[in-house]
């Protein structure tokens, strides 16, 4: 019996026409990932057609119901009503959110509507149109998490809003600006130059007609002149629960004290470092066998987190300050 006879696979060609390695997956998937973000978004997300009236007065009988009456009288289809008494300040807050679809009063005439009844519920006020995305810069150092974080969930709809520009005092971060198309300005903050620094900063934001600030581990003091330009519209994410670990490296004092819980802050920033209106904050458990390599790690992921809570409140007009506090409407 004559032996099998192994059947060779003909040698290939390394010489004209040399054989390709296959490129990994992960490069694959970065690849289609980069042509995606082209495009304005990943998803389709239809853009709202809706108002939001947001109200703080003072507490007394009759609020809902003028309110309710008054769209009412103009075919509104009321979506969203929520509101909160503060018994201690003896103060009312309310948000109402209706579609705009069949409203019989145009939004421009809204204000000479409205104002009657404002003035005798002694109504601060302001009526926000959701079919016109806010504006919002992000600000950022060298650490790039948050940055990353806000960039994807824009792109895929998360966050409607509109994204024009990233101001950063270091390079490091341009590789995601120009990953997502978006323009990158880098204006370093050098000592004893501040001043020049967020002149330019400001002027940008002027001509970008920006209408709110996220400090994206933006790892500057912002100046009072800044922050009384743009009232409770700079975010910032703190590394840290609030009150505690306020300034910098929290994480490494938080180790150093054996604290059982991290967490992070997001607020608005104030003249007065890490003191403005707390709008979310989250925590993690740790233990003694966590060292300080992973209190880092645990820490990033909150701060992403409470950050891109505040900013999507922010942009959905779902948050009203008062007292150096925050409520939040669902």
């Amino acid at each position: 019996m004559r032996a099998s006879r192994i059947k060779r696979a003909p040698a290939r060609s390394i010489g004209r026409n040399p054989i390709r390695p296959r490129r990994p997956a992960l490069i694959d998937c970065w690849l289609k990932l980069k042509a995606i973000t082209e495009t304005r978004t990943l998803f389709a997300i239809p853009m709202k057609n809706t108002a939001v009236l947001l109200i703080t007065c003072p507490d007394r009988k009759g609020i809902v119901a003028a309110v309710a009456e008054f769209l009412y009288k103009f075919d509104a289809n009321i979506l969203h009503a929520d509101q909160h008494q503060d018994a201690q300040g003896k103060l009312f807050l309310m948000r109402v959110e209706w579609d705009l679809a069949g409203f019989a009063l145009d939004l421009a005439e809204f204000s000479r509507r409205f104002s009657p009844l404002a003035d005798r519920f002694e109504m601060r006020w302001r009526l926000e149109d959701s079919r016109q995305p806010l504006r919002v810069a992000l600000f950022v150092s060298k650490y790039d998490h948050c940055l990353m974080d806000l960039l994807y969930r824009h792109k895929t709809g998360e966050l409607p809003c509109d994204i024009p520009l990233i101001v950063a005092n270091h390079p490091d971060a341009k590789k995601w600006s120009d990953f997502y198309g978006v323009p990158f300005h880098l204006i370093p903050v050098p000592a004893g130059a501040k001043d020049e620094a967020e002149k330019q900063q400001l002027d940008l934001l002027a001509a970008e007609k920006i209408d709110l600030v996220v400090m994206a581990r933006y790892m500057q003091v912002l100046s009072k002149n800044f922050v009384s330009k743009y009232p409770h519209r700079v975010i910032n994410v703190h590394h840290s629960f609030l009150p505690a670990f306020v300034g910098a490296k929290p994480y490494h004092r938080a180790f150093e004290r054996g604290v059982k819980l991290i967490g992070a802050t997001s607020h608005y920033a104030t003249e007065d470092l890490d003191e403005g209106p707390i709008i979310e904050q989250d925590v993690v458990r740790i233990s003694h066998r966590d060292g300080l390599e992973d209190l880092l790690e645990k820490g990033r992921d909150l701060e992403k987190m409470v950050l891109s809570r505040a900013v999507r409140w922010h942009i959905d007009h779902r948050i009203l300050i008062y007292d150096r506090k925050t409520v939040i409407f669902d």
